[in-house]
């Protein structure tokens, strides 16, 4: 009788007993390590691999992480890019969301047992880092703060807003469609290029909900132009309320960039509330600020759409870390000097055998549109490119950019403890061979 291989192939329960495959029931649904149980159980009854090479197949084909998210270096020079995930936490906000992750004081004063206010510390650190605002509150994105403020404060009424502010963001998302969710309607005022303080002052009635000021974020506008600050409008005595969307997060006056408008600023100079985004130039994580008033946070804060915006312990403890740590990654990009950069840039080429070019990084995010990052890139062949986001083995995914031909790998974004990773990565795309490589001989 002939030794038929298939009657070799081990059964399920003696693959699940092996204890490289219960270390993994220990990580993964039961149902998913089965199923990979049985792929590769299949395979060797078709000969693709051995019976032998059953548990070891089924370790291979079983996920490497708790989540389908791949981490990846970011080398595009961006250092808020939104399809990276814009800011990468600090270690105090990565250590902040681990010790969150189980039960937590949340809304517990642990010392009376009784129910206290949601995220009170974390407020706490807002208002110290903005003593000029008189309360705050975190929703769960920047576009839940900007809805929230207009819809507690004008639903059923009119938002002001100038033209030259009316911008349209990432994947389409435009600020007139925004306004109208709420119930609110929009009055637009000005033209595209030039708003004055008489068109905003006309337009102001017993329906007037409040008045919309919008960071433009990703654009800029020159030459005849002009538009109404927030001074101009306070001395105006409007008497309806200022609402300032920043978008970006700054929340004081950052050297690196000195067109950027931050919180501590706009509530100074006039706005009754201002509402950001915390994973951007803040640097946490992904969340919605309002800051401001008192009064009108308080508004804010019972309002029913309040609860289906609120923001859950994780991000509470994230972004409290960021606000007490000492830095952030973003705020270190943010600020790297291209001299700096240079020495990790010319070691990564020299290792490699490619060259040193100049460069600009940007902010990205919608932050600091046209500001300039000055640095450097390691320059490599644009067919390289998509080979470092998909390595082979156990290789680190590496995200660079294209420009004008170019393939280039900045280092702005990526951690120097991380410069051997990249190299590693840069030399296994570089030595894959090319489509050209493979073709076969005419």
């Amino acid at each position: 009788m002939s030794d038929d291989p298939r009657r070799r192939v081990p059964r399920t329960d003696a693959v699940l007993a092996d204890p490289q495959v219960a270390d993994a029931l220990a990580r993964h649904d039961r149902a998913t390590v089965k199923a990979t149980v049985t792929a590769a159980q299949q395979q060797a009854r078709e000969g693709t691999i051995s019976p032998d090479e059953v548990v070891a197949a089924t370790l291979a084909a079983l996920p490497t992480r708790a989540s389908s998210l791949t981490p990846v270096l970011n080398a595009t020079g961006v250092v808020v890019h939104t399809n990276l995930g814009r800011a990468p936490l600090s270690p105090n906000a990565i250590q902040a969301v681990t010790d969150a992750a189980g039960y937590v004081d949340v809304e517990m004063d642990l010392t009376s047992g009784v129910r206290s206010r949601r995220g009170a510390a974390t407020l706490d650190a807002l208002r110290a880092a903005v003593p000029e605002a008189g309360d705050a509150l975190v929703v769960n994105n920047g576009a839940a703060a900007l809805v929230l403020a207009t819809t507690a404060l004008a639903a059923g009424r009119e938002v002001i807003v100038s033209r030259g502010e009316m911008v349209e963001i990432g994947d389409g998302f435009r600020l007139p469609d925004l306004i109208a969710s709420t119930g609110a309607r929009l009055r637009e005022v000005g033209t595209t290029n030039r708003t004055h303080l008489r068109d905003y002052a006309e337009a102001v009635t017993d329906e007037t909900g409040c008045i919309l000021k919008v960071h433009p974020s990703n654009f800029w506008l020159g030459g005849f132009t002009s538009d109404v600050s927030l001074t101009q409008l306070r001395k105006a005595g409007l008497r309806v309320p200022v609402v300032m969307d920043l978008g970006s997060g700054l929340l004081a006056a950052d050297r690196a960039l000195p067109d950027e408008p931050d919180a501590a600023s706009a509530l100074r100079d006039g706005a009754d509330l201002v509402t950001a985004s915390g994973d951007k130039l803040l640097g946490g994580p992904q969340a919605g600020i309002v800051l401001g008033d008192a009064d009108l946070i308080h508004r804010l804060r019972r309002h029913p759409l309040a609860r289906a915006v609120r923001v859950d312990k994780l991000t509470l403890a994230a972004l409290e870390a960021t606000l007490a740590g000492p830095g952030t990654p973003v705020t270190d990009a943010l600020h790297a000097r291209a001299d700096d950069l240079l020495p990790r840039t010319r070691r990564l080429a020299e290792t490699l055998g490619r060259e040193v070019v100049a460069v600009d990084g940007r902010v990205g995010g919608g932050g600091g549109p046209g500001v300039p990052l000055p640095g450097w890139a390691v320059e490599i062949p644009v067919a390289t490119v998509p080979r470092l986001r998909r390595p082979e083995g156990e290789g680190v995914a590496v995200v660079a950019r294209v420009d004008d031909g170019r393939g280039l790998v900045d280092l702005r974004c990526v951690p120097p403890a991380s410069d051997d990773d990249l190299a590693r990565a840069l030399r296994a795309a570089l030595a894959a061979p090319t489509a050209a490589d493979t073709k076969p001989d005419a």
